[in-house]
């Protein structure tokens, strides 16, 4: 791989191989090997930073972002490489593509984990609905993370392998004129492209399949390279007087016709398929696809404006347009499993599932607007989420690469509904927690996934930390609130306070609450675990309802946002009291004034105690107290 190094090296200037070595961030070499560097001319303005970590996560979408951030949380050390300086990739302000998944069915499965987390958090954060505030949210709970170290604007451009091993990555960020070499025990492709698995030399696939080879319905008689397109998107405000435009000259033009199978129904936010590039190399031919794209753009915006039919658009101008388009396919990385239309179509529930999806079958035709005589896609509802096997989730070939995001070993079709960012995220949170677990076991993925025991407490763990999984309950044997009894001053019929130790904390659609609910409009009501015995109690963890039959989602379209609860969710239990007694004293107390998070840890140095009681005063617009599950771990 070193050849690829030393090429890149050329073109940026750095011949001789200039060094300087950071100790806030880097492994420092010892003094003679620093003594013995030379130091050329313009050269010298580049550093070599060595690195060393547990894990290094390259690519900062939603992916990458959950994939990061579990794995710090449950122990280990991350470098975190984005090539931009936002995180969140087709969900940032430089894209602002809203995050979809399984609430697109309409029922009851907004993802939770961190991709809640962080939709909570920035849905209370910003009322305003500014992207840039989505990042804000994102970066802050990166930077705050001591185990992260973040490396923005920094692009992966070689790896370093010793048999079916990645031993180190190469990266160089252009803005501070650094080389990083990175070293890690393991390391996660989520760059979307599969960059890391092809510079790595590992097993990939792209284009479309043929029927024959998975036995698709959806598939082509003939296999093909041909991918869905990229898209880039714009907004625009309504001001109160008549606002021109001018088209320049490089722009589109479009007629009436053009727009047979694309609803120009606002403009406030548009439009997703306005998608091109399918028919080349997605990757390769991404400059050329990016200004055929803006011409797309302006020439859209043009007939808006100047076709006079939409008269109606007189007072609106453009506010922002993307530069920088939205992927959706090119590599995908192969592994132990590829799922198929098959498996999304009978919702297979693997043995090792840790994510599920539930977006349509969405695939876009590839020629996109350079063909509106088309219908810019073809989608299949499904009846239900499935499940996403770990398996599919770490490459055939190289024992410690590890992917999350579009770029996992799916098929084409398949590939048309895994490939959404709230799909993704999940992907993400369950695989930076495998990958904890394997590090600290001495675990491979391969391992992981085929030891039922180990599987079995990884999924527990998975739910713990609010990931859902399908057909999965709480059996986790650390969990001392399954043995405790459950009383309440009250309860409404049908959502009794035993159901906070059920092993479900969410609406699953099998006909039960799995909810204590109580009326808190005119007095306060508790819930109450008890044992017979005093227990070491460090954790509390409370599942509140957060509403996840709704969207919750930043979106530039209004009517979109229409269909949302902005701010603190409304059935969301916003005041209420931890108390943990011994007997008849009351050894901790803490009061809690405004919660807007669904999942809450209240940690304590270890204290014994006999009974724990949450104490519900208010919630932040409904009369009722709703509370899917308590734990307690010593």
């Amino acid at each position: 791989m070193k050849n690829n190094r030393r090429d890149f090296l050329k073109a940026i200037g750095i011949g001789s191989g200039a060094l300087l070595a950071d100790p806030v961030i880097a492994k420092t070499l010892s003094k003679k090997d620093i003594e013995a560097i030379q130091l050329k001319g313009p050269e010298s303005v580049f550093a070599i930073r060595e690195m060393e970590t547990d894990y290094v996560v390259v690519g900062g979408g939603m992916a990458g972002y959950c994939n990061a951030l579990a794995a710090a949380r449950n122990g280990l050390k991350v470098v975190f490489i984005q090539n931009r300086s936002r995180l969140g990739g087709n969900a940032s302000s430089e894209i602002r593509m809203h995050i979809c998944g399984a609430t697109q069915l309409g029922q009851v499965w907004r993802e939770t984990g961190l991709l809640e987390e962080v939709m909570l958090t920035e849905s209370y954060t910003n009322p305003q609905r500014c992207w840039e505030m989505l990042d804000y949210v994102m970066y802050d709970k990166i930077v705050s993370n001591p185990n992260i170290t973040l490396l923005f604007d920094t692009m992966l451009y070689d790896a370093t392998t010793k048999g079916s091993k990645i031993t180190e990555i190469q990266a160089y960020c252009s803005q501070t004129e650094e080389i990083y070499n990175v070293r890690a025990k393991y390391f996660a492709d989520c760059t979307g492209d599969g960059t890391l698995a092809a510079v790595a030399g590992a097993e990939f696939m792209r284009g479309r399949e043929a029927k024959s080879e998975f036995n698709e319905p959806l598939g082509l008689e003939t296999r093909d390279d041909i991918t869905m397109g990229n898209s880039l998107l714009f907004q625009s405000q309504e001001h109160d007087k008549p606002m021109p435009f001018i088209a320049p000259s490089w722009a589109r033009k479009y007629k009436f016709s053009d727009f047979k199978h694309r609803k120009i129904h606002s403009w406030e936010y548009g439009y997703w398929w306005i998608e091109l590039g399918g028919l080349e190399n997605i990757v390769h031919d991404g400059q050329k696809i990016r200004h055929d794209l803006m011409a797309v753009v302006f020439g859209v915006w043009d007939y808006i404006k100047n076709s006079g039919n939409h008269p109606e658009s007189a007072n609106w101008a453009l506010s922002w347009f993307g530069s920088i388009p939205g992927k959706r396919e090119s590599r995908r990385i192969t592994g132990d499993y590829i799922m198929t239309q098959n498996d999304i179509l009978k919702l297979e529930n693997f043995e090792d599932r840790v994510a599920y999806g539930g977006w349509p079958l969405d695939d876009h035709l590839p020629a996109g607007m350079d063909d509106t005589s088309l219908s810019p896609f073809r989608a299949i509802a499904l009846k239900g989420p499935y499940s996403i096997p770990l398996r599919s989730l770490y490459s055939k070939t190289h024992e410690n690469l590890v992917m999350a995001g579009r770029n996992i070993s799916v098929t084409h079709v398949a590939l048309s509904t895994t490939r959404v960012m709230a799909t993704c995220a999940t992907m993400g949170q369950a695989i930076g927690t495998a990958v904890a677990l394997c590090v600290k076991d001495g675990l491979t993925p391969r391992q992981l996934a085929s030891n039922k025991s180990k599987l079995k407490a990884y999924q527990q763990l998975l739910l713990r930390q609010d990931q859902a999984i399908l057909n999965i309950k709480n059996e986790d044997p650390l969990d001392l609130a399954r043995q405790a009894k459950v009383s309440a001053s009250a309860f409404i019929p049908g959502f009794e306070a035993q159901k906070v130790i059920d092993g479900y904390n969410r609406d699953v659609q099998d006909g039960d609450s799995h909810q204590w609910r109580a009326n808190i409009a005119n007095r306060e009501q508790y819930i109450e675990l008890s044992w017979g015995k005093s227990q070491k109690i460090r954790e509390v963890e409370i599942t509140f309802d957060s509403g996840l039959n709704r969207h919750l989602r930043l979106s530039g379209e209004y009517g979109t946002m229409r269909n949302q609860k902005r701010g603190a969710q409304p059935e969301m239990l916003k005041e209420y009291v931890v108390e943990l007694y011994n007997g008849n004293s009351l050894v901790k107390k803490e009061e809690i004034t405004n919660n807007i998070l669904r999942k809450v840890v209240h940690s304590f140095e270890g204290l014994n105690v006999d009974r724990v009681r949450l104490v519900a005063q208010k919630a932040h617009q409904d009369e009722n107290a709703r509370v899917f599950e308590i734990r307690c771990y010593a």
